[in-house]
């Protein structure tokens, strides 16, 4: 099953934007770079030419991540009610005793806010999703270390 990420409007056409750059202008740029090194000669010394297809794989990648991405995410403005944690709203959490203030939503969103972004698909996102302001649970990191979440606030992004 796929997972789904939600992202603004905004960010979508953004990352539109960079896919469709990528596949027409950028694969034209590169493969150009490739062939102008590969006419130099001797392919194993030729630093160019190496650079330039490490360059074209991680475009390449790069291509993979947003189609993936950009097929399954939901599109929109997120849940404008405040009272339940849900994916779009910027949320206060003490965490381990912490307080922390992030973004619930796409990692890719992290170039147009001002605050840290945490995916729902995340431990922490996937702890506290459906939470109401004073509420509090625990969840295993990736690291095996539980952490305790309390809720401060809930607000629109």
């Amino acid at each position: 099953m796929a997972e789904t990420t939600w992202l603004s409007k905004e960010s979508f056409d953004r990352l539109s934007a960079e896919l469709e750059e990528m596949k027409t202008t950028g694969r034209a740029e590169i493969a150009q770079r490739i062939e102008a090194a590969r006419s130099e000669g001797d392919l194993r010394e030729n630093g160019g030419y190496h650079a330039a297809r490490e360059e074209q794989s991680k475009m390449e990648g790069r291509i993979q991540e947003l189609t993936y991405l950009l097929e399954h995410a939901q599109v929109g403005e997120g849940e404008q009610a405040t009272d339940t944690v849900a994916p779009g709203l910027i949320i206060t959490a003490t965490v381990n005793g912490k307080e922390k203030r992030f973004l619930l939503g796409a990692r890719q969103a992290q170039d147009w806010v001002d605050v840290d972004v945490y995916p729902e698909s995340a431990p922490l996102g996937e702890a506290i999703m459906g939470l109401k302001v004073g509420e509090s649970t625990s969840y295993i990191a990736p690291n095996g270390k539980e952490f305790t979440v309390n809720i401060v606030s809930i607000e629109a992004h």
